[in-house]
């Protein structure tokens, strides 16, 4: 099968290489999915798991992307919930060979039936930005109605659902970003907009949740942005920024069926657009990844033509 592999960390992008890899076999509570879109964020080159196993040896040269959607064609020994032929998405664990490729073996339980209404690229697109938003949002800042929250990159891959969940649970949103991406964040639904670039960030004050995809600077000037009892929550690493009177959330996404298929039947319903951006061929996912242009949006990798 073809596969994006990559071999030196110190290369980056330019270290991406379009190889023929043995097709994986489905191992016990496992399947096998023939890819039919794939998802891809650049920082997979800078986790610890692109390069090396648990116990830390050398696991290159490893298969890239963790987001999938595609057909069951195999099932493990003892594998139950899915089908051969049903369409499914979802999110592959960190240290195993990833989704730039024609099939992956999948442990089941990290995948959700895919609507035959959703088409694949969306599928794909939505795991790692879908579950971020999701955890981020209810079991990391037990967001409730009625709250406020600062959504940074509002209209990026993981903002735009910040935006769009966090007003469907009733909550004020003010998104973030540059001053080119507000009409798109406030289309996601964002209440207001503050330009990074331009506006004062410290005009917002009193909010409940911050929700962070920056970092940096921007986390620790947005800490002071909470009210008592606040949370900033953040999806970019451990931090040490605290709010004077409120508590942080730094977590690494996990796989999980049910908020998959929570997530899924929005985007069916047409309560939730997810925000894809380039679409690009596996023969061409190289050359994009490795392009200069701003990308806006979710990255998706047709495998399937």
């Amino acid at each position: 099968m073809k596969a994006i592999v990559v071999t030196d960390q110190a290369a980056g992008t330019a270290g991406m290489k379009l190889v023929e890899r043995p097709r994986p076999q489905a191992a016990i509570n496992e399947v096998l999915v023939e890819v039919h879109a794939a998802g891809f964020v650049n920082t997979e080159l800078d986790w610890p798991s692109t390069w090396t196993d648990r116990t830390f040896r050398d696991r290159t040269p490893s298969i890239l992307g963790h987001e999938l959607a595609g057909v069951i064609t195999a099932l493990g020994y003892g594998t139950t919930g899915l089908s051969i032929g049903q369409r499914v998405f979802g999110l592959t664990d960190w240290y195993r060979d990833g989704t730039l490729a024609e099939y992956v073996a999948v442990e089941a339980r990290n995948l959700a039936p895919l609507p035959g209404s959703v088409e694949f690229t969306v599928g794909a697109s939505l795991p790692i930005s879908g579950l971020t938003a999701w955890q981020g949002l209810f079991q990391n800042g037990r967001l409730q109605a009625g709250q406020s929250v600062l959504a940074h990159g509002a209209a990026g891959a993981v903002g735009a659902i910040v935006t769009q969940l966090a007003r469907e649970a009733g909550a004020y949103v003010i998104g973030t970003g540059r001053a080119a991406d507000r009409q798109k964040a406030l289309d996601f639904g964002a209440n207001e907009f503050v330009d990074l670039g331009n506006d004062i960030l410290e005009d917002v004050v009193g909010v409940d949740l911050v929700f962070d995809v920056i970092g940096g600077d921007i986390q620790k000037r947005s800490a002071a942005l909470i009210r008592a009892g606040g949370t900033l929550v953040t999806a970019v690493g451990p931090t040490d920024i605290r709010p004077l009177e409120g508590l942080t959330a730094d977590f690494v996404v996990e796989a999980d069926r049910a908020q998959l298929s929570e997530i899924v039947q929005r985007v069916r319903d047409g309560r939730l657009r997810t925000n894809v951006g380039k679409v690009s061929s596996l023969d061409d996912a190289v050359a994009t990844f490795n392009s200069t242009e701003r990308r806006a949006g979710k990255t998706v990798i047709r495998v399937l033509p």
